[in-house]
């Protein structure tokens, strides 16, 4: 269906790809996998031509069509939020507007001359509406939005209201909508909730097409596809099975590349003793003649190419009292609506809350009462004694300064620490060489949030409260904060839609029904709460 071959692709000075190669057939469900700026996005412009390869060929079969999600959702105004995904419909929706102007052509005195040739093709029009099932489409269009989170007050209102994340929804709903031959998705979970995610798998495994799939979820690739495409150095390898079984076979093949080259680099080592020790002897130059020559034929297998990975490891906390935060009969609303009444809620040492519920159920709200930028409307909340606290919020990049450097942020948050400390440390969050000499305002969102997150770590509190901490971390950061949080000596209060973050970091669940305001306390993790609901989410079957 797809097919890349031998292309190269050079972005000024970096290069991306050095005669690449990857296939895609129909019912393909491909993972692609890679750094960041490795060339994952690229792949989608080239093979919806949107960009063009230096040498190589991108080849399509005839007539497929193509739905790419990208991250560049575009300006969207002046319509209902369903109007919008229905225009972006594609062939289908191209065919209803002409029907509907036929049908206008008909009931026009004026045309009456025309009415044969007007027959003759609203009954074609027609009859391609109804082999695409477009007499559904409103209310397929309706389903897709409300699996996405959409309430039906929204849906009708105007699209320019809504912010950036919500008008992402409404470019993914569109591409869903079109039920294209091949999917091509860009980070496609990047601002939805579990309740969002979870639908949005199930609908893509009863996708008959091909998918494309670009995501920071690991969980999400794991359920969905069964092929990787890995981009690295400026090749594509391809590994079978899910994102799991493809970090197995990844270890497993560089532990084999390196034992075939520590066997040979043995045998050359052994080799050229021979020929050191007996070059000067008449008496064996033909055999050092020999052994010279079979030097020159052998080729010498590469050591495999590793990232650097830096791991994080955070200091012990200094130690806090037993009760870290408590919420007594916390009442809290915005206008008329309450979205707290009588909370109660007390958070001891070295426990770690996540936090679930729906939409609007007032996650960030607890958040933020239990770090004091909100005041309860009465009841109380405070924290316990010798409680340091580190709070990441979903605007928190908003803190950085746009002028200084990357480094010159540590240094201005941490005057007295080493700047070897300082660079060891930003090179666990993906900073390193030059990068560090960056200013803020040229960082992409996920470079300011492994910035933000390098800054609160550095010397860690006794209390961290993250709000979708991970939101914009690639998979290989996202890994390696897991990995340091799980062993963080500490207390924690979260909210995030990253189930395997959910499932490794997490020890309570404290859950929020947003219709009664009513909180239910799990003892266990998430995998604890997930066996004992039977769901993933509130709101999720």
């Amino acid at each position: 269906m797809i097919r890349l071959a031998q292309v190269s692709k050079q972005h000024g000075s970096q290069i991306l790809f050095l005669d690449a190669s990857m296939a895609v057939f129909r019912s393909d469900r491909v993972g692609l996998v890679g750094p960041n700026g490795a060339g994952k996005s690229t792949i989608f412009r080239l093979i919806v031509g949107d960009e063009e390869p230096d040498s190589g060929q991108v080849m399509l079969e005839k007539r497929i069509t193509i739905g790419h999600f990208s991250q560049d959702v575009g300006e969207m105004s002046g319509r209902s939020v369903l109007a919008e995904v229905l225009a972006g419909a594609g062939e289908v929706s191209l065919i209803g507007q002409e029907l509907a102007e036929l049908e206008l052509a008909m009931a026009d005195p004026e045309r009456a001359g025309e009415l044969d040739t007007i027959l003759e093709r609203y009954g074609e029009v027609q009859a391609r509406f109804d082999e695409l099932d477009g007499y559904s489409l409103e209310a397929r269009a309706r389903e897709i939005l409300s699996g996405l989170s959409f309430r039906d007050a929204a849906v009708d209102d105007d699209v320019g209201k809504l912010s950036g994340g919500w008008k992402m929804r409404v470019a993914l709903a569109r591409i869903l909508l079109m039920r294209p031959d091949a999917l091509l998705l860009d980070e496609p979970t990047n601002h939805l909730d579990i309740e969002s995610i979870v639908w949005l798998e199930r609908f893509l495994r009863g996708f008959d097409g091909a998918i494309i799939l670009a995501s920071h979820d690991r969980e999400f690739m794991n359920r969905l596809v069964t092929k990787i495409v890995e981009i690295d150095g400026g090749e594509l390898s391809s590994y079978s099975g899910d994102y799991d079984f493809y970090e197995q076979q990844r270890a497993l093949a560089m532990t084999q590349r390196e034992a075939q080259v520590a066997r040979q680099q043995a045998m050359l080592a052994k080799e050229e003793a021979f020929i050191a020790r007996f070059k000067a002897r008449a008496s064996h130059a033909s055999q050092v003649q020999s052994r010279v020559k079979k030097l020159d034929k052998i080729e010498r297998i590469a050591p495999p190419r590793r990232r650097k990975v830096i791991e994080m490891r955070l200091r012990a906390p200094p130690r806090s009292g037993e009760d870290v935060a408590k919420l007594e009969g916390v009442r809290k609303g915005y206008g008329d609506m309450v979205v707290h009444d009588q909370l109660d809620l007390l958070i001891r040492r070295n426990e770690r809350w996540c936090v679930m519920g729906v939409n609007g159920a007032g996650k960030s709200t607890l958040l933020k009462l239990v770090v004091g930028l909100l005041e309860p409307d009465s009841g109380t909340a405070r924290l316990g004694t010798s409680v340091k606290m580190g709070y990441f919020a979903q605007h928190a990049m908003e803190t950085l300064s746009a002028e200084l450097t990357v480094l010159a942020t540590m240094e201005d948050a941490f005057r007295m620490a080493t700047g070897a400390s300082l660079r060891t440390h930003l090179g666990a969050f993906g900073f390193s060489g030059d990068d560090v000499d960056k200013r803020c305002s040229i960082l992409s969102g996920g470079e300011k949030a492994r910035l933000v997150l390098a800054r609160m770590l550095f010397r860690p509190p006794n209390f961290l409260v993250l709000d979708e901490p991970t939101n914009h971390l690639d998979l290989d950061t996202k890994e390696r904060l897991v990995s340091a949080l799980a062993g963080f000596q500490g207390t924690m209060l979260f909210v995030s839609h990253d189930r395997h973050f959910l499932h490794e970091v997490s020890n309570r669940v404290l859950e929020i029904d947003g219709n009664d305001h009513r909180c239910r306390r799990y003892d266990g993790g998430y995998s604890e709460y997930v066996v004992e609901t039977g769901r993933e989410a509130p709101g999720v079957a």
